[in-house]
């Protein structure tokens, strides 16, 4: 299919590998190239990051908006007005997302291949967003139960996606930066969201409907058009680069294909079958990366959740305060992303990472349930967010430089993503009404 990538070049139309890379700051093997100079080569990557990762990031902020926004709307009247505060409805609520959520990333993985990712992501996109708008039309609980098992099945297609589109452009060690450039960018929505749900509070009464009926409808209306962008800007896999609109020219993509198979020699997919799929499931290295995903987002999934509601009845804050101060942990975040993803990069390391940045939650969790201002409670969210949420892109690129083959890549990065689904699963119980305010038992959970 690709003989061009095979193809020998002549002496006399094109220069020698070794005059084309003479700018190379250190010698890579992957780095020498038989068409293009190292510059041209970085050139044509960072193409590749601006329309790729960019996107890929901003449909995930949306996801993560329509996912995590039951928090700000909880504390603006919608527990009032659905009687969510009688027992466990709110964290049924939560839950009821998460096993639809999980079920269907293996079939979506295999899909977004088959169908190109593209079309499939933007058309989940759309249907998400309108599924969305119509939580703000819900009369009773149960209403929103159907609507959160809805969205958890159309977005189930999105992240292992994503995480699988991510990974068959990029060689192992240059990954991880842009794991991280795409999970910052979706975070901006964890870290905004708040204010944005503060905002859109001050609609109620507009059109006799209250404030937090308009943070679903509003978020979900704009939801539907970064689906239009995402339909227009998303590419294909890099062997299909140059259909992608205004993209890769011929000779690009096949640059693209070259390096990603002198890394690991798989850009090109074999024919699916059931069988290869699923025969990687006898790799017990699945499962050990699949079980860190868990444990991970068990924990951010909790402090995403729930964290308005912690701020606002565990500490006191007011509801404007409580929606603002969801912005400045994830601020500190992105901080300690971004320099795990360059020292994972720029040394090879990705476990010694993981182990860090899971102490510094380790420390802050303590100090967010048993400290006693609220000033150094608040401290500890800072620690617990920023070292939870740095681990996530670590993790990523972690089992992306562990894992060889297209269609055992899909598997993992469903599995990956599919535990961590269940560890949302758990996330949404963690922290109960009755355990108000210190959330101890919350807390204890966490750390274990």
């Amino acid at each position: 299919m690709f003989d061009e990538t095979d193809k020998k070049i002549s002496d006399e139309s094109v220069k020698s590998s070794h005059e084309l890379n003479a700018d190379l700051p250190a010698a890579r093997d992957i780095d020498n190239d038989p068409v293009y100079s190292y510059k041209e080569q970085r050139a044509i990557i960072h193409r590749v990051d601006r329309r790729l990762v960019v996107t890929c990031g901003l449909i995930y902020c949306f996801s993560l908006i329509d996912r995590g926004n039951l928090g700000s709307a909880s504390i603006a009247g919608m527990t009032d007005d659905l009687n969510l505060g009688i027992e466990f409805r709110y964290s049924i609520i939560v839950l009821v997302f998460f096993p639809t959520y999980v079920l269907f990333q293996p079939p979506a993985t295999v899909a977004s291949r088959k169908l190109g990712p593209r079309l499939f992501l933007a058309a989940i996109c759309l249907l998400w967003g309108a599924t969305e708008i119509g939580f703000g039309f819900v009369q009773k609980w149960t209403d929103m139960l159907g609507l959160r098992v809805l969205l958890g099945i159309l977005e189930a297609g999105l992240y292992p996606s994503v995480v699988y589109l991510l990974a068959t452009w990029y060689s192992r060690y240059d990954v991880g930066k842009r794991y991280c450039a795409f999970y910052v960018i979706g975070c901006l929505s964890l870290a905004f969201g708040g204010i944005l749900a503060y905002g859109l509070m001050q609609m109620d009464g507009i059109q006799g409907k209250e404030g937090w009926r308009w943070i679903f409808i509003m978020e979900g209306v704009f939801t539907c058009g970064a689906s239009f962008f995402a339909y227009f800007f998303l590419v294909d896999f890099p062997d299909k680069a140059d259909q992608s609109w205004r993209f890769l020219n011929t000779d690009e993509r096949d640059f693209i294909v070259r390096r990603i198979n002198k890394d690991r020699d798989d850009a090109i997919p074999e024919p699916f079958t059931i069988k290869r799929f699923l025969k990687p499931a006898l790799d017990i290295k699945l499962w050990i990366l699949a079980l860190i995903s868990f444990f991970i987002i068990t924990v951010t999934t909790s402090i995403s959740v729930f964290l308005p509601i912690i701020l606002n009845v565990g500490f006191g804050f007011s509801v404007a305060a409580s929606q603002c101060l969801i912005a400045p942990p994830y601020a500190l975040a992105a901080i300690l992303m971004i320099a795990s993803a360059y020292l994972g990069d720029r040394f090879q390391v990705r476990g010694p990472i993981l182990i860090f940045n899971s102490l510094i939650a380790l420390i802050g969790l303590p100090i967010m349930g048993f400290a006693e201002s609220s000033a150094a409670r608040y401290f500890g969210v800072f620690l617990v967010t920023a070292g939870t949420n740095a681990n996530i892109p670590t993790a990523l690129a972690y089992q992306a430089n562990n894992v060889r083959g297209q269609w055992k890549r899909a598997l993992c990065s469903a599995l990956f993503v599919g535990f961590g689904g269940m560890g949302g699963i758990s996330g949404g119980t963690i922290f109960r009404a009755q355990d108000k305010p210190r959330y101890i038992p919350g807390i204890s959970a966490a750390i274990a």
